[in-house]
């Protein structure tokens, strides 16, 4: 289980999180909401190692990996499907899925790399064809493979169905669901909420680098308090 607790960073002057509190779960999916800036994906990558915190937690299964390397983070269960899939494009799919695994043993990728096609049939379609060539929603799936390679029991995802065709966004979705209910904790940023909260367990809403909403994505499809958080303070005002 993946914990932040009261987690600040700043960038420069600028907070950027504040007092950030949060829980992934392994088999659920919690859903982080909020307007571009609220602080989301400095949240991501500052659980991952790739952003400095000020203060607070981070904690994987009671250890605190807040402030290790990126490197070493990835090999403690914590894998990044960054915004944007950011796959090889040069390369092939099994080369992505390969360099993936570059924490595991030979034996863990070729098991893994067999339940990655097993879940994604058409990267075994493809995997010896040249990555930059697949569609958007195929470069999504590719980055969810690639970051179940490296053994991850924890994945974070950011923002992915930015750049879909609307036709492709529930596919995408469905399968980080289905990265879920595998076992895995899913800590997912994504800016369509409604599509988001279908597959959610648990949902995070944050505005301005802090919490204004945390409960169950039933709750939340319920709550108007979540609307009022995504329209902001002018909306609050008109109430």
């Amino acid at each position: 289980m993946l914990e932040v607790t009261d987690l600040v960073v700043r960038y420069g002057p600028v907070q950027a999180v504040s007092n950030m509190r949060l829980t992934a779960t392994p088999g659920r999916i919690t859903l982080v909401l909020g307007a571009n800036g609220a602080g989301k994906t400095t949240t991501l990558r500052t659980i991952c190692g790739l952003q400095r915190a000020v203060s607070g937690s981070v904690t994987l299964n009671g250890k605190d990996i807040l402030g290790l390397s990126p490197s070493r983070i990835v090999r403690l269960g914590v894998a990044m499907v960054p915004e944007g899939r950011r796959v090889f494009a040069p390369l092939t799919v099994e080369d992505n899925l390969r360099l993936g695994g570059y924490t595991a043993s030979r034996q863990d990728n070729d098991r893994t790399m067999a339940e990655v096609y097993e879940m994604f049939p058409i990267l075994h379609e493809r995997r010896s064809g040249v990555s930059g060539l697949l569609s958007g929603g195929e470069q999504q799936m590719l980055a969810f493979g690639r970051a179940l390679m490296s053994q991850a029991e924890t994945i974070l995802m950011d923002e992915p169905s930015m750049g879909l065709a609307p036709a492709i966004v529930d596919s995408v979705l469905e399968s980080a669901r289905g990265i879920a209910d595998s076992g895995k904790a899913v800590l997912m940023v994504e800016q369509n909420a409604e599509a988001g909260l279908e597959i959610a367990n648990d949902v995070v809403v944050v505005s301005r680098g802090e919490v204004v909403y945390q409960g169950s994505a039933e709750g939340a499809r319920k709550n108007p308090e979540l609307v009022r958080a995504f329209l902001g303070d002018a909306a609050l005002a008109d109430e």
